[in-house]
């Protein structure tokens, strides 16, 4: 076990040098940027301010009325470097003060956001963050706060295989952890812990070549929706499935309450919500939520190429939504990318979506201009209620939706130029979109 104490963060977020008229300064909000590094005519398949990716790191940001704060995590770097920095941070509500933020893993030169994180808040107050890894040479690890709603000390508490990670605390019974591990394809896992010190051993979820997943969890039930990789090619993505467990993971179904035995392994099979692949369409995860009655409520956008540019359009933001009986179909809008990735909330008056859906300076980059939708008629129709971006001078993506969401802090994004390497900014809007905040990338040192 090795402790990462505040003195190491101050040590590796404060300037080394400055003159008299430039004051030493501590590392604020800047995100990662990074491409992928597949270019074709239109530019990269996904890149720029990356700080809040991916949709399969979940969930990013949770508010505790406990502490009245808002606690957040996000790829950092430092002065437009390509050195990934898993960080978090927190707004104080009863402030209204963003707190500086901390490093709580250094991943020691990796430039991926891949190795994002993902956080947990147990009972006790404390704070987990789960750092993903990737591929079978990057290892994952779980950090966990020295004290109760409290970002400036952490202990690591394990190293394992585990990309994409989306803890669920389960009151009375502890962890569920769903995961991605490669090995035929990215294929999903979960493991449970009373404590998040001692964990099961993996058990495979589903095995059809590959998966992307969203979960949930709602009055104690676990609910994953995911997509499958024909062939193992990501780039195939396609396909919607659905199941839940009531039990933390000991046994699962589909939405109809029809038991099913992990792992699943036939694309056609059971847990099959609508099957894309004949009809020619990618699917692209984005969120997942439920409505008053606890049904499950499906965001995605669907696609007719990988590669970016107007040969993949239409690109239509879709909402699936069960009721009960069956699933029903919306159309949200359209947009310009397949990374174009926005969430979902639900609350009584209302139904929105923030989400890059407005073509942004890099027409065909990876965001885009952030909007507020907002539907009345349980996501049958929607409207939208007004641009939260203009006039960007970088594309805005990832809009992320904190657990819990506070209306001063209802969603976070980052922004960065699709096209070239360019500093990030991170903002965050309060529920009605008519306070967009730029978080600052520099605090004053101690």
């Amino acid at each position: 076990m090795r402790t990462l104490s505040i003195l190491l963060a101050l040590a590796l977020t404060t300037v080394a040098t400055h003159s008299q008229d430039d004051p030493p300064k501590r590392l604020g909000y800047q995100g990662i940027w990074f491409p992928l590094g597949q270019v074709s005519e239109y530019g990269d398949k996904y890149s720029g301010g990356l700080g809040t990716y991916t949709a399969k790191h979940r969930p990013t940001a949770i508010y505790s009325p406990e502490a009245n704060k808002t606690f957040f995590v996000y790829g950092g770097a430092k002065d437009q470097k390509r050195h990934l920095l898993n960080m978090i941070g927190a707004f104080d509500h009863t402030t209204n003060q963003l707190l500086p933020p901390v490093i709580v893993h250094d991943k020691g030169g990796v430039d991926d956001p891949h190795d994002n994180s993902s956080i947990a808040i147990t009972p006790d107050g404390h704070l987990w963050v789960f750092v993903s890894g990737r591929g079978r040479t990057r290892p994952g690890f779980i950090h966990r706060s020295t004290h109760p709603y409290d970002i400036t000390q952490w202990e690591q508490l394990r190293e394992a295989e585990f990309a994409y990670p989306q803890p669920v605390w389960l009151q009375d019974q502890g962890f569920v952890h769903c995961f991605t591990k490669y090995t035929k394809g990215r294929e999903l896992y979960w493991s449970t812990s009373p404590d998040g010190r001692e964990w099961s051993p993996d058990q495979k979820l589903a095995g059809m070549g590959g998966h992307y997943q969203n979960v949930e969890q709602k009055n104690g039930t676990i609910f994953t929706s995911f997509n499958y990789h024909p062939g193992g090619n990501v780039d195939k993505r396609t396909n919607l499935y659905f199941i839940r467990s009531d039990d933390a993971g000991t046994t699962w179904q589909t939405v109809t309450g029809e038991t099913i035995t992990p792992p699943l392994s036939d694309p056609k099979g059971t847990g099959l919500i609508r099957d894309y692949e004949t009809e020619g369409r990618l699917v692209y995860l984005k969120d997942m939520q439920f409505d008053a009655n606890g049904h499950p409520v499906i965001l995605i956008v669907t696609s007719a190429a990988h590669q970016p540019g107007p040969g993949g359009d239409p690109r239509i933001w879709e909402l699936i939504r069960w009721d009960g009986t069956q699933w029903l179909y919306s159309e949200v809008t359209r947009s310009t990318h397949n990374y174009d990735m926005g969430q979902l909330w639900i609350d009584p008056d209302a139904w929105r979506i923030i989400g890059p859906t407005q073509p942004g300076p890099q027409r065909w980059g990876t965001g885009g201009e952030m909007a507020l939708w907002e539907s009345k008629d349980q996501g049958a129709t929607w409207e939208k209620l007004r641009d939260l971006t203009q006039d960007s001078p970088r594309n805005h993506a990832y809009a992320r939706r904190p657990l819990n969401a506070h209306p001063d802090f209802y969603a976070f994004w980052a922004d960065g130029h699709a096209d070239t390497l360019s500093k990030s900014i991170l903002y965050f809007t309060n529920r009605d979109g008519t306070k967009i905040t730029p978080m600052p990338q520099w605090f004053p040192a101690e």
